[in-house]
């Protein structure tokens, strides 16, 4: 009779023990699922967390090639966003660093908005202020013709004074320009795209100079020191000039505005200050210089 009572007591202890065993493998096996799920999540997070700062950087690149000023603000915020990449792809994926890195984009993103809405500020008032310094410019260039026109009386009576006869020039002004096929000339401070250099300047009025036929003799050195253009000798007295060409022109007892043309030879002209010099014979009149980049 004992001997059934223990035997129905291990029965009863060796079922409640498969029992807990079957039990322990369901829970062990749902928690496995559980976690390979939760790490499949993190995983997913953590990759567009990554895109999340990859766009932040494109939009960036974008603030910077638009800007022809480096923008140090910028170009610090970019780096930051990509020393967060780098140490975001080897942490840990696990809740709290992801967590952590989440607050640090998100900490990235509202600088990102403070910035790019001040770039944008900054780029529209760069804007304004090319669109005031064009019309600056403008009102410079006619106060400028005007003090050429009260420069060419100056010095039409200075001449008076000094030498009554001799002519003189005002405004002498020289540049690059290309040249199209319609004729049409476009003012260029390049040297490889300028097709002629330019030279413009005022004959000052003089009554006491002889109306007729003139003529002025113009030289361009370039930053070589070569004189452009004929590049020929002419002598007076003792005095030996080299000029590019001869500026002739019908006086006729009025300012007179007069341009003429350099062409380059076989060669682009080459960068740097130009001198452009006029000469009434012997004598030099006018000076001016201008640089081709």
């Amino acid at each position: 009779m004992e001997n059934n009572k223990n035997g129905i007591g291990l029965k009863v202890a060796l079922g409640i023990a498969v029992v807990l065993l079957a039990v322990t493998a369901y829970f062990t096996f749902d928690i496995m699922n559980e976690k390979d799920e939760m790490e499949a999540d993190l995983t997913e997070q953590k990759q567009m967390v990554m895109n999340d700062l990859s766009n932040m950087i494109q939009q960036y690149d974008m603030a910077i090639n638009e800007n022809e000023v480096a923008n140090n603000n910028l170009t610090e915020a970019k780096e930051r966003i990509q020393g967060l990449m780098d140490s975001l792809k080897i942490s840990e994926t696990n809740v709290k660093s992801l967590w952590r890195y989440k607050k640090k984009y998100l900490s990235l993103q509202q600088e990102m908005d403070v910035l790019l809405t001040e770039n944008d500020r900054l780029t529209l008032e760069n804007e304004l202020l090319a669109t005031s310094l064009d019309s600056t410019r403008v009102r410079l260039e006619e106060r400028s013709m005007f003090t050429d026109s009260l420069l060419v009386q100056n010095t039409a009576l200075a001449e008076v004074v000094e030498d009554a006869s001799v002519l003189s020039t005002v405004g002498l002004k020289g540049f690059g320009v290309i040249e199209r096929t319609s004729g049409k000339l476009i003012p260029t401070e390049r040297a490889r795209r300028s097709d002629k250099i330019r030279v413009c300047y005022t004959v000052a009025k003089n009554r006491l100079v002889q109306a007729g036929d003139q003529e002025l003799y113009i030289q361009v050195i370039d930053p070589k020191n070569n004189v452009l253009g004929a590049n020929e000798q002419v002598q007076f007295g003792e005095q030996t000039l080299n000029y590019s060409l001869v500026s002739k022109f019908n006086y006729e007892n009025n300012n007179l505005n007069v341009c003429e043309f350099i062409t380059k030879r076989n060669d682009d002209f080459v960068k740097g200050r130009y001198i452009v010099n006029v000469f009434n014979e012997k004598d030099l009149v006018s000076s001016s210089e201008f640089t081709l980049k």
